[in-house]
């Protein structure tokens, strides 16, 4: 089942994920999965889903939900799938294609929730990696923002809900880019390293067809209290025993 250089890693509840060095997750991606709040989901994708870490944390809690996977790098799908063989899982469907070509291949106006952790950085800012994986994985070469939420829109049906996180310096992009596409943002959380640490990442939620105003700004999440984990970490990631999280 694992290939040359890869491993599992647990995500909680019997569930494991095949990682690599190349091809993994962050702590970015676990705070989204728990940002989306599934359970209140029945129709679900996740666009740009990597390994597949947030469909097999949405699985982990056996909801029963519809779960598709939208993937472009064919590596990662393969990851994807033979985890989702590894835990035996039946509700996740993981489609390798560029999520700006889904037309045929999902069906618009159906699902009630999307979510997408998208490249942080603008096409042509910073260095450049000479890796093609993780050129497309933090600049936004493959797409753009509007890609990912002209295709959110597409896919929601009204009332659904788009999820995303990114950094702080995009904030004015992404809810100009929500609003132009008719995913209005209706709750936005900032994420901080400690109290003396400025946001670190944003977490928001746009409606689709949402009136226009009504933004709910939740408390801040902050990773760490007194040099440990917060509290509210430790809920988020699950089982916590001697000093790790699963």
């Amino acid at each position: 089942m694992l290939k040359n250089g890869e491993r599992l890693e647990p995500l909680g509840n019997g569930v494991e994920i095949i990682v690599s060095d190349l091809f993994h997750f962050s702590t970015d991606t676990i705070l989204l999965a728990d940002f989306a709040r599934v359970s209140r989901a029945k129709k679900a994708v996740d666009l740009g889903a990597g390994c597949g870490t947030i469909p097999l944390l949405w699985a982990r809690e056996k909801l029963g939900i519809e779960i598709n996977a939208v993937e472009i790098q064919s590596e990662c799908c393969d990851m994807a799938r033979r985890s989702v063989e590894h835990n035996k899982i039946a509700n996740i469907n993981i489609i390798n294609a560029d999520l700006k070509a889904l037309r045929g291949v999902l069906p618009f106006g159906y699902f009630d929730l999307v979510t997408c952790n998208p490249p942080y950085k603008l096409s042509g800012s910073g260095i450049i990696n000479p890796d093609e994986e993780k050129l497309l994985a933090r600049h936004e070469e493959g797409c753009t923002l509007d890609d990912i939420t002209v295709t959110a829109k597409n896919l929601l049906q009204f009332g659904g809900r788009f999820c995303l996180c990114q950094r702080p310096e995009r904030l004015t992009d992404v809810l100009a880019s929500m609003r132009s596409n008719d995913l209005e943002p209706k709750r936005l959380r900032f994420v901080q390293q400690r109290t003396d640490k400025a946001p670190k990442l944003f977490l928001v939620e746009g409606r689709r067809g949402g009136k226009k105003g009504g933004l709910v700004v939740e408390n801040t999440l902050f990773i760490e209290d007194n040099g440990d984990w917060s509290k509210e970490m430790k809920e988020i990631y699950g089982v916590y025993k001697e000093g790790h999280y699963e």
